[in-house]
């Protein structure tokens, strides 16, 4: 595991084919806003006048958030329960689960392993291999060259050889810096940047009334998708002043702040 002679760092933030991007510069389907919606609550579930009230704050009428909801109960992205519930299935209800550990972004004590993955399949389907890329992804593995996977041994929930069998899992320690080998591997500045970024929108978004639910929303879906591309590496790792703890827990205020709002609101979908 040298540090040496890696290829080009690749974006820390990639894009998940298939998955809601909401963001303040990103424009807003009725899928997302529904979606994003879904995956903000615990569990991932809302009567259906609340969703369509909520679209109804992006310019989505109600047709098109019926429509949208019922293209995603087609897809297997939503179910209804027949009562007028709508719950997250499928990749959605795996995002949720992936998400809710994201904000906690809790790891363990590191003893200084790491685990390698190494692809071991000679040729596969492009569907295969894309799928493949986005499960190592998911787990925040970073590609130091093509077909070998890494990350520090700090996760309790961690890829394991039955999940695909192209896949070897091996531990071990980095002969070279492994603080050198983590910034080869992940762009840190690129994510705390972001991650300030972030924090300071989030100071600076009110969350008085009904009026600031729209933006606070897609703030919201914002600051959860980064925390998806977290590495969550060891504090060893990561330099001085990092800016995940911070951010997660100025998240946590500004979203129980804004959830009293959103709840204040949300009644009143249910006497019109």
């Amino acid at each position: 595991m040298q540090p040496a002679d890696l290829p080009p760092r690749a974006p820390l933030t990639t894009p998940v084919p298939g998955h809601a991007a909401v963001d303040s510069e990103t424009p807003l389907t009725a899928r997302s806003v529904l979606a994003s919606a879904l995956l903000g609550e615990d569990p991932p579930e809302l009567p259906v006048a609340h969703l369509v009230h909520l679209a109804g704050l992006f310019g989505i009428n109600a047709n098109r958030a019926r429509v949208a909801l019922s293209r995603m109960v087609a897809s297997g992205e939503a179910a209804s329960d027949g009562a007028g519930r709508y719950r997250l299935a499928g990749p959605l209800l795996e995002r949720s689960t992936r998400q809710g550990r994201s904000l906690q972004g809790r790891t363990r004590p590191w003893d200084g392993g790491w685990r390698m993955v190494v692809v071991t399949a000679a040729a596969s389907s492009p569907e295969h291999r894309a799928a493949r890329r986005r499960r190592l992804t998911q787990a925040r593995y970073a590609e130091q060259r093509e077909g070998v996977w890494l990350r520090p041994d700090n996760l309790d929930v961690q890829l394991t050889p039955g999940d695909d069998p192209d896949l070897s899992v091996f531990l071990g320690t980095p002969s070279g810096d492994p603080m050198a080998m983590a910034a080869s591997l992940w762009d840190l500045e690129e994510w705390a940047a972001r991650a300030v970024d972030l924090a300071g929108r989030l100071d600076r978004s009110p969350t008085r009334g009904p009026d600031d639910l729209a933006l606070g929303f897609s703030l919201s879906a914002a600051v959860l998708r980064h925390f998806q591309s977290d590495p969550l590496l060891p504090v060893e790792l990561v330099p001085a002043a990092w800016p995940g703890p911070a951010l997660r827990q100025t998240y946590r205020a500004w979203d129980q702040e804004y959830r009293k709002v959103l709840a204040t609101w949300g009644r009143s979908a249910r006497t019109t």
